[in-house]
């Protein structure tokens, strides 16, 4: 599939403008940097909120191909098209997926952030750290299967990441008790989680002034060397997902008792206009993968449009929430089975 045909033709009515032009360069010939741009006053702030939290190590940040932090390198990885406005519009426009905005950009810089200092410090060998969040040494798999509103494990970013691996947990741990006014003493008390939280306040207390015992920078992917074209890279991320849908026609039977109309709105137009709202909520309270989830909600749109469903346009906010229901159903089956529909 071609990024014209990701976006819905999207250079078809100026095939000749700024945006064709842009998505035929290198990315690592764009001149990316992070001073200068909105990033460099977010990382600041991380080093504020460190320093408040009587940490005085400093990450080293970079530009890359996505958020990151090398295993055993305390340094942060971002995602290259956060450096400049129009790339990230760009990657709303591509991927269906909007890029992340100031809040959540300090989200994952706690995050990674608390990768580093777990590598900065080899926290990960310590006893009280393997005997609260696991070994470091076990497998880490990119897919998991988390156990929504678990109470050993604090909640950071979109989804239950934390459950993923020790490593992970520890980020997201670090993550939330890092974070400005987080009230994690009240927010987690009398969980497992809060255990965790407060190892991290002990072990800040005990390193956060101590020079750092690792101080390796070797970076992990920096945008130098991204040397595809935006239109090569967005075209290799093209989920590939379709295959595993698996969808079954009844669906449509499904669809139509969502939209039972037979006049009004199209209700192709409605799940057009909801569209990034419902991927992020869903995301973020499934942890189900953005792009699958993207996939999902691109194969239903078909159908919708397909199958001419219509919509009461004074039913829009019921319409809607029996849409998110109906994709949190089919997420948590995907979660649990690997479909969305048993056949």
């Amino acid at each position: 599939m071609s990024t014209a045909e990701l976006h819905g033709n999207v250079s078809e009515d100026r095939p000749a403008t700024e945006q064709s032009e842009l998505l035929s360069r290198k990315i690592s010939e764009l001149s990316l940097v992070i001073p200068g741009t909105r990033l460099e006053a977010l990382i600041l702030q991380l080093y504020q909120e460190l320093e408040s939290a009587d940490i005085s190590f400093r990450p080293k940040t970079y530009l890359s191909d996505e958020w990151g932090c090398p295993q055993g390198v305390p340094v942060i990885g971002i995602p290259f098209y956060l450096a400049d406005p129009k790339l990230a519009g760009l990657e709303g426009q591509l991927t269906d997926i909007e890029a992340e905005n100031e809040a959540e950009v300090m989200m994952y810089l706690r995050h990674e952030a608390g990768h580093a200092f777990n590598y900065a410090y080899r926290l990960y060998t310590k006893p009280g750290w393997r005997r609260l969040f696991g070994r470091f040494s076990r497998p880490y798999k990119e897919k998991y299967q988390p156990h929504p509103f678990s109470v050993r494990f604090v909640h950071n970013i979109p989804g239950w990441y934390a459950q993923k691996h020790p490593d992970e947990d520890f980020a997201e741990t670090f993550a939330v008790w890092l974070a400005p006014d987080s009230g994690w003493r009240e927010r987690y008390a009398d969980t497992p989680a809060l255990a965790k939280l407060l190892y991290v306040d002990r072990v800040a207390r005990q390193y956060g002034r101590q020079p750092p015992i690792v101080t390796a920078d070797t970076l992990d992917t920096p945008v130098e060397e991204l040397t595809m074209t935006l239109d090569e890279w967005y075209d290799a991320g093209d989920d590939s997902t379709g295959s595993k849908l698996a969808l079954h026609h009844v669906i449509d039977e499904h669809l139509k008792t969502l939209f039972p109309g037979a006049e009004g709105q199209p209700a192709v137009e409605v799940l057009e206009a909801n569209r990034r709202g419902l991927i992020r909520d869903v995301n973020h309270w499934t942890g189900m993968d953005r792009h699958v989830l993207s996939s999902l909600y691109k194969e239903l749109r078909e159908r919708v449009k397909f199958l001419d469903l219509k919509t009461d346009p004074d039913q829009t906010t019921t319409r809607m929430v029996s849409v998110a229901v109906f994709l949190t159903t089919l997420a948590m089956n995907y979660q649990r089975t690997g479909r969305f529909m048993d056949l």
